[in-house]
């Protein structure tokens, strides 16, 4: 399937307001299925962060990223952080390239794939795409892992910590991320 024919697919499902947003990696297209309430609160609990911690960035979710070495996959991150003043794309561009892209944000889903998509392939693709930093806050390990340094398709270096611990985040993002509050989202019974 080309970028293209993919795009048309993806763009139909989203108006087709099923919930699914339709990814393609690797050659091959994935469903990502809508977050839960605990996912939600992890990603907007990462907005918070990054704004008290970098208020010039925005940690923008919902953006549609032109990855992998070709630009040829595409991929929503959770989060990715940039400059406050940066335009992502012309008007309604639905994929953009990822230039300016600091940090990519994944959190893990509760679905089968989750292993294959956000654990494998979106490292790889976000480090053939250049982007600096990605963090996945990964529930099922309740492990933050923070890669960095993308060369040849890889990130070079890789750091995990338990929730509950901090992490610093390296250049350019260059924060320390105290992950005690996700613990306490992870240990809180559902009302």
């Amino acid at each position: 399937m080309s970028p293209e024919a993919f795009e048309r697919l993806a763009t139909e499902a989203w108006r087709a307001g099923e919930g699914l947003r339709l990814e393609f990696l690797g050659g091959k297209v994935g469903v990502k299925a809508v977050s839960d309430n605990v996912h939600a609160a992890m990603v907007f609990w990462l907005i918070r962060q990054c704004i008290q911690h970098r208020p010039e960035w925005d940690l923008l979710t919902g953006l549609g990223l032109k990855v992998e070495t070709y630009r040829e996959g595409r991929a929503i991150p959770d989060g990715c952080l940039v400059p406050s003043d940066r335009i992502m794309g012309a008007p309604r561009a639905e994929w953009v390239e990822p230039d300016g892209v600091l940090m990519t944000v994944e959190v893990t889903s509760w679905d089968r794939d989750t292993n294959q998509r956000d654990r494998i392939d979106k490292p790889r693709a976000y480090a053939e795409a250049g982007i600096p930093v990605f963090l996945l806050v990964d529930r099922d390990s309740r492990e933050v892992t923070v890669h960095s340094e993308p060369k040849d398709g890889e990130y070079q270096d890789r750091h995990s910590v338990a929730f509950g611990k901090s992490v610093l985040l390296p250049e350019p993002v260059a924060f320390e991320l105290d992950t005690t509050r996700l613990l306490e989202l992870m240990e809180r019974p559902a009302r």
